[in-house]
C-alpha cells in the first residue's frame, strides 16, 4: 500500500521533496500545507492529485504521514494538531526551543516520529565515528566548525550540536556544561568547542577535530546537493512507516 506523503513547509526543501517524490513508487505526495499561495517554481512540479491548502486540519486528512522542513515558530503548530490528530512525523527543521523537543518526543508516545537535523547517510556515519573517536581518543581536545550558506538562521548547527552530544555522551560529560559556543579565554578542560562558518552558498560542511600533543585527528562530512537532505527524508518516511510508535534519529535507518 502507498504511504500518502504531506508537505509542511513549501519552500526550498519543500519543492526538493516534490521533485524526489516522484522517484519513489510507494510514497504518494498527496497533500501540501502552504501558508500564502503556492511559489510558480512550486507549480510546475506539483502532480494534479496533490491537495494544497493553508488548512491546517485539512492537510493532516488528507496525508498519513508528514514531512516537516518548515521553521522553528511553525512546527509547534503542526505539533499541536498532530497531538489531536496523530500521524506519523519526519522532522528536519532545526534551531528548535527544549520545549519543541520534548514535544516532539511526547508525539513519539503515540506514534512513530523521526527527528534528524541532517537528513544524509554520511551524516548519520558521522555521529557514529564521532562518538567512538571522543571514546577512543580520550585525552583529546574537541573542536567542532560547520560552514552553512549566507541564508542559514541557527548557529550553531543543529548536525554540530549532535555531533557535540555524541561526543560528550561517549565520555560521560554533562553537554550543556561541557559546550563552548564562543571562547575568549583559554580553552577549559573538559570542553566542546563549536565555531560557525556563514556565506555564498555552502550547503553544509561540518568537521570534528580531535587534538592531542603532537597529533591529531579530523573527520569531515560535506554536502554537495541540497536534495541529499530530501532524499534522507523520504527514505526516512518510507522506513517510519513501518515502525512502531517511538522517537527516532536518522541512525536508527542505517543500523
Amino acid at each position: 500500500m502507498n504511504c500518502r506523503i504531506g508537505i509542511f513547509g513549501a519552500g526550498r526543501m519543500g519543492r526538493l521533496l516534490v521533485q524526489e517524490s516522484k522517484k519513489y513508487p510507494n510514497l504518494c505526495l498527496s497533500s501540501v500545507f502552504v501558508r500564502k499561495g503556492l511559489s510558480p517554481a512550486l507549480v510546475q512540479i506539483l502532480p494534479e492529485s496533490a491537495f494544497v491548502t493553508n488548512d491546517l486540519e485539512q492537510f493532516l486528512a488528507h496525508c498519513s504521514l508528514v514531512i516537516d522542513f518548515s521553521l522553528p515558530q511553525a512546527l509547534p503548530i503542526l505539533l499541536e494538531a498532530l497531538s489531536k490528530h496523530p500521524l506519523p512525523l519526519v522532522s528536519g527543521t532545526t534551531g528548535l526551543s527544549v520545549q519543541v523537543c520534548q514535544d516532539l518526543r511526547n508525539l513519539g508516545k503515540q506514534v512513530p516520529v523521526l527527528y534528524a537535523s541532517n537528513m544524509s547517510l554520511g551524516m548519520a556515519t558521522l555521529y557514529k565515528l564521532a562518538s567512538l573517536t571522543a571514546q577512543a581518543l580520550k585525552h583529546a581536545d574537541i573542536e567542532i566548525v560547520e560552514a552553512h550558506h549566507r541564508y542559514k538562521k541557527d548557529a550553531p548547527s543543529g548536525s554540530a550540536l549532535r555531533l557535540g552530544e555524541a561526543c560528550a555522551q561517549a565520555r560521560g560529560w554533562d553537554f550543556a556544561k561541557a559546550c563552548a559556543m564562543r571562547r575568549d579565554a583559554q580553552r577549559q578542560e573538559h570542553e566542546i568547542g563549536f565555531a560557525s562558518v556563514r556565506g555564498g552558498d555552502v550547503v553544509g560542511k561540518h568537521e570534528v577535530g580531535f587534538y592531542l600533543d603532537g597529533e591529531y585527528v579530523e573527520l569531515r562530512h560535506v554536502v554537495t546537493e541540497r536534495s541529499i537532505f530530501a532524499k534522507g527524508a523520504l527514505e526516512a518516511a518510507k522506513w517510519l512507516a513501518a515502525q512502531s510508535p517511538g522517537f527516532y534519529g536518522i541512525e536508527h535507518l542505517y543500523k
